[in-house]
């Protein structure tokens, strides 16, 4: 997480086995690092899938290098 990141508290009902299964694919120990990390994880992911969207079809093969 970033070290300029401002935290606000926060009250929410959640899935207790849905916290469970992602505290242990993420490898974290807290519910509130499952929940910072999955949040930003899930806008990542949709800022992605946007730019994919918007560019569909308009960039060409090769058109960039790999890192």
């Amino acid at each position: 997480m970033a070290g300029t990141a401002k935290l606000k508290r926060k009250s929410f009902f959640i899935d207790e086995e849905a916290l469970r299964r992602a505290k242990r694919l993420l490898g974290v120990a807290t519910d509130a690092e499952v929940v910072r990390r999955s949040v930003n994880h899930f806008a990542e992911m949709e800022a992605f899938w946007r730019f994919m969207e918007k560019t569909r079809r308009t960039l060409k093969p090769g058109s960039f290098e790999a890192p």
